[in-house]
């Protein structure tokens, strides 16, 4: 082939495509929706398998009234991901419920066990209950 037939051939060929490339123009952009289409149907993070949702009560003994424990609760479930409700009781406990994934509802536990700063906290006693499928969180009076 002559310099003259060569350059022929490299003006007529359409961008990004040159004689000899394994892949014409036609199947390179069969190929391209090909692996658009595949990419499109595969998720590059499968989802985390779906975890039995859970719901404990809690009851926290001690000095938990008057030191924004509720309020550091609703703030510490909501961080977790956690649904349910918090309320203080007329014997100064606070009661809370709480649903979502048991490792969260861990972790609030040994939260609980704590409370903010200014909470004395001498016990927590936990119990589970049935779930609800609720998903907001409220500081109930």
């Amino acid at each position: 082939m002559d310099s003259a037939e060569r350059a022929r051939q490299l003006a007529a060929s359409p961008l990004g495509w040159v004689p000899g490339d394994s892949l014409t123009p036609g199947s390179r952009s069969r190929a391209r929706r090909a692996a658009a289409d595949e990419r499109r149907f595969i998720r590059p993070h499968e989802p985390k398998p779906l975890i039995q949702q859970e719901r404990w009560r809690l009851i926290v003994r001690g000095q938990v009234q008057g030191v924004g424990y509720r309020a550091a609760c609703s703030a510490r479930c909501q961080e977790l991901g956690l649904s349910g409700w918090v309320r203080n009781l007329p014997d100064g406990s606070v009661e809370l419920e709480a649903e979502g994934d048991p490792q969260d509802l861990t972790e609030l536990r040994i939260w609980c066990e704590k409370g903010p700063a200014q909470a004395v906290v001498n016990s927590v006693a936990s119990a589970q209950v049935a779930a609800t499928g609720a998903d907001w969180f409220e500081v109930r009076p």
